[in-house]
């Protein structure tokens, strides 16, 4: 059966309903009512409505002032809203909780430059933290391509920090140095051979480790690093939940990288976090093949408001450390394309694995040539109408040249999901203009307001810029079909879960450049208010 785009296409039983006169729809009196605002449903049937009435956790009627008000009694709490704007929950669809925790010792790097700062700076910051650190305690620190290119890191490391694990990690995610102490808390050894779909760096002559980590050789240590403070990683996890509830988001999809499923299910269960939160498993490897046995996990609940589903791979690498797979070789590297990740084999059985169980298979591929084999391994294994029932993702949507690519992304009803901070030069505007679904990724930039300013008025190409409605549907019922949960959440219209924002500013009509200042003054999941500030109290 085709699956439906939720852009255009409204659930059918609400869009009837919405026809017909409050009284008729519930015969119930309302916990809450909202009057009085500008109330973005992101329901492209009646876009914008003056009022809500909530009953329990879900909403019981939408509509103007006058019909909601008949469903208030004496018990019911009113909100006036006097002409706020209010939107669905954001759904922060692409997150790594946990992943920038604040374990052990830590010095950043803020200007995100791909060289990083040089080596002399960097061993400078690690000395003065040695000579604050505990035995044992870890050191972490952001770098770029000079630290990761640099096939001394490990002994130079190992001379200012022989009993404190170092580990030196490019910002955006792809590659590490650590020194030998990483390693043998992480259970590395010298000769282990590279596990599937990652790698270490080796010296040429003794092939011993030099302590660069590519890819999926990261998760261990990771997976070690932040699990060295269970109790300080719990409490990151809720603080962070309570900042981003404080910026109107309802909903956050973790893509999993720093833990095992296990420890998933340990760690996400104590944290109990306020917020719906998806967490998305990431198999580790090892030389043979997959380590991480998760099935077991998977669409299991360790907290109330907690579900584990769906599994991410890491199909290439990204332009900036040179390992996303591209049709044109990278400047100042003759002959060099990039990689892929896995074995080509191995990215057929994984597709096959993603037709043959219930699954949610997200896919990172951000080199060109990454996405053509991909996509002509999908036309091998499966129809498109069993590809279409599986809402497979591409995670940050930043294949430039993606017009080529329309009519298979149709075919296979592929979610682009789209990464502000990272993709630019991507198509939005003609992605929708062929019924293309898009959702926004942010991939830790968190607030969703400067998300949605660069999607709105800065993308490379201004004829693809969104409008700011088309952008908070991305950012809510787009990004709820792209859990599954467009039922349940992502539009403000009868029977969905009451999960909103209430906004210090209209997104809708300010000037772009005050975007990034709009904060929530009232944020409710599930009908329940869980934030509200103190302007609004």
């Amino acid at each position: 059966m085709k699956t439906q785009n939720p852009i255009w296409i409204s659930n059918i039983v609400i869009c009837l309903l919405s026809l017909l006169p409050v009284n008729v729809i519930v015969a119930q009196s309302a916990d809450i009512i909202l009057t009085n605002g500008k109330i973005f449903t992101a329901d492209t049937s009646l876009l914008y409505v003056e009022a809500l009435a909530i009953k329990g956790e879900k909403i019981l009627a939408a509509g103007t002032n006058a019909d909601i008000e008949k469903l208030a009694t004496s018990q019911t709490e009113k909100i006036d809203l006097k002409g706020k704007t209010v939107v669905p929950g954001f759904n922060d669809a692409h997150e790594h909780l946990g992943w920038t925790a604040a374990i052990g010792l830590k010095f950043n790097e803020h200007e995100h430059r791909v060289p990083g700062p040089d080596k002399i700076s960097v061993l400078d910051s690690v000395s003065r933290l040695v000579k604050k650190a505990k035995p044992n305690q870890w050191i972490h620190g952001s770098v770029g391509l000079t630290i990761l290119n640099d096939p001394d890191m490990r002994t130079a490391l190992d001379s200012i920090a022989p009993n404190n694990p170092v580990l030196l990690e490019s910002w955006w995610g792809h590659g590490m140095a650590v020194n030998s102490k990483v390693l043998e808390l992480s259970g590395i050894g010298e000769n282990d051979p590279d596990p599937i779909a990652g790698y270490y760096g080796r010296n040429p002559s003794t092939k011993k480790l030099n302590g660069l980590i590519n890819e999926y050789a990261q998760a261990p240590i990771w997976s070690t690093w932040v699990t060295s403070e269970p109790r300080k990683l719990v409490q990151v996890l809720r603080d962070y939940a309570q900042e981003q509830i404080s910026l109107g988001i309802t909903s956050v999809q973790n893509i999993n990288g720093v833990l095992d499923a296990q420890q998933v299910a340990s760690i996400f269960g104590e944290a109990d976090l306020p917020l719906h939160t998806r967490v998305l498993l990431w198999p580790y490897t090892n030389g043979s093949g997959s380590q991480d046995d998760f099935s077991e996990y998977l669409n299991t609940r360790p907290a109330p408001m907690t579900i584990i589903s769906g599994v991410k791979y890491l199909v290439d690498g990204t332009p900036l450390e040179g390992n996303a797979l591209m049709r044109t070789a990278y400047e100042g590297s003759p002959g060099w394309h990039g990689r892929l990740n896995f074995p080509e084999d191995t990215i057929r059985s994984i597709l096959r694995k993603a037709i043959e169980t219930d699954h949610q298979m997200v896919l990172h591929i951000v080199g060109d040539s990454t996405f053509t084999i991909v996509l002509s391994m999908m036309k091998e294994i499966a129809s498109p109408e069993e590809w279409r029932k599986k809402r497979v993702r591409i995670e940050h949507n930043a294949i430039n040249d993606t017009e080529a690519y329309l009519e298979q992304i149709k075919m296979y009803d592929l979610l682009m999901m789209h990464t502000p901070i990272y993709a630019h030069r991507s198509l939005l505007k003609t992605l929708l203009k062929n019924r293309i679904q898009v959702g926004i990724a942010p991939d830790h930039a968190m607030n969703p307001f400067e998300n949605i300013l660069i999607v709105t008025s800065q993308m490379a190409n201004t004829g693809e810029n969104l409008t700011v409605e088309e952008a908070v549907i991305a950012y809510t019922l787009v990004n709820a079909y792209a859990e599954f949960a467009e039922n349940e959440k992502g539009t403000l219209t009868v029977g969905k879960l009451a999960d909103l924002a209430v906004l210090t500013d209209d997104i809708f009509t300010i000037p772009a450049e005050k975007l990034t200042g709009t904060k929530s003054l009232l944020t409710m999941i599930k009908g329940r208010i869980v934030y509200q500030s103190n302007v609004a109290r």
